[in-house]
């Protein structure tokens, strides 16, 4: 069964006060990559979400974004009063430098007011919220349980899609591979008449330059002539290979797991077959399948580059 490494899924639970939302995007890569946002104070929950991800998934780069949201309490905010004071200490001391006698003798007098406390809290740094280092192991526990949930319910989801992707491109891999089948079936039919051909081809040229050079031709020697270039030509063993690794890749998409890395390898190896099939077999119907065998493995190629 194909996967492809491209596809989507998403997940929303709720449990008491918390909220998870779960996003996930998958794209191609030859190896596995995780790019992971989360919402600030559960650091100490992301290292159990990588292993999660990766028992579903092999390869590809998954950008995954975690928001979780729980309703405050008022326990949960506390104003910093040393960030607080270091703020209004600022302000004083900035206040007392702008009433510079230079300043006043220039009609200069931008002294604002001191401004109250109800106004400074809403500076960066004075309202603190608990994170997840002050949360008890007990309720971390808690909201991971959540999250979990949640991500099994966006892996599914993704699963699906990259399922029903990989549904498609098992279709299309297959017609590609029948047409392979049939190119090659072409070749190994073409293969036994090229030594022929060239031995009457060498004949009619012989024939044609003994009378012209008055020479005598020793039987024995065209005979090993036609016999190197028939060893030459052969390419018994390419379309035997050739055979062997259409067999295993279509039994590699058979596989229940990821198979992305070996049918990778495998269109590589039906490609070096058909390039030493080409250079060897001296023939132009042979070289016009061999064009048409390179165009349907470059497909091939493409559509594993989105296999997991």
């Amino acid at each position: 069964m194909l996967f492809s490494m491209t596809g989507y899924g998403i997940a929303v639970s709720r449990m008491e006060k918390i909220v998870v939302s779960v996003e996930l995007k998958a794209v191609n890569n030859r190896y596995f990559k995780l790019s992971l946002r989360m919402s600030d104070g559960y650091g100490s929950l992301e290292t159990r979400i990588e292993p999660l991800i990766r028992s579903m998934i092999e390869r590809g780069t998954i950008n995954a974004s975690i928001r979780i949201q729980q309703e405050k309490k008022i326990s949960d905010y506390k104003i910093s009063v040393p960030v607080l004071t270091s703020y209004y200490e600022q302000l004083l001391k900035l206040r007392s430098e702008l009433r510079h006698p230079l300043l006043h003798y220039l009609g200069i007098k931008p002294v604002p007011p001191v401004p109250s406390l109800d106004r400074l809290v809403f500076l960066p740094g004075v309202v603190e919220t608990e994170t997840g280092v002050n949360r008890c192991d007990e309720e971390n526990e808690k909201i991971w349980n959540v999250i979990e949930k949640t991500l099994r319910e966006a892996l599914d989801a993704l699963q699906t899609m990259r399922q029903a992707e990989g549904v498609s491109m098992h279709k299309d891999l297959e017609v590609n591979i029948a047409t392979l089948y049939q190119l090659i079936q072409n070749v190994e039919q073409l293969a036994p008449r090229v030594a022929p051909l060239y031995q009457q081809k060498l004949l009619e040229r012989i024939n044609k330059v003994i009378p012209e050079q008055e020479i005598t031709l020793n039987n024995t020697e065209l005979l090993r002539e036609i016999a190197v270039y028939a060893d030459r030509c052969d390419i018994s063993e390419e379309t035997v290979r050739f055979r062997s690794h259409l067999t295993q890749f279509t039994n590699a998409m058979l596989l229940k797991k990821s198979c992305g890395r070996k049918l990778d390898f495998l269109t590589q190896e039906l490609l070096r077959e058909t390039n030493t099939m080409g250079s060897k077999a001296n023939d132009a119907d042979i070289t016009k399948n061999v064009v048409e065998m390179k165009t349907v493995i470059e497909r091939i190629r493409e559509m594993v580059q989105n296999v997991e």
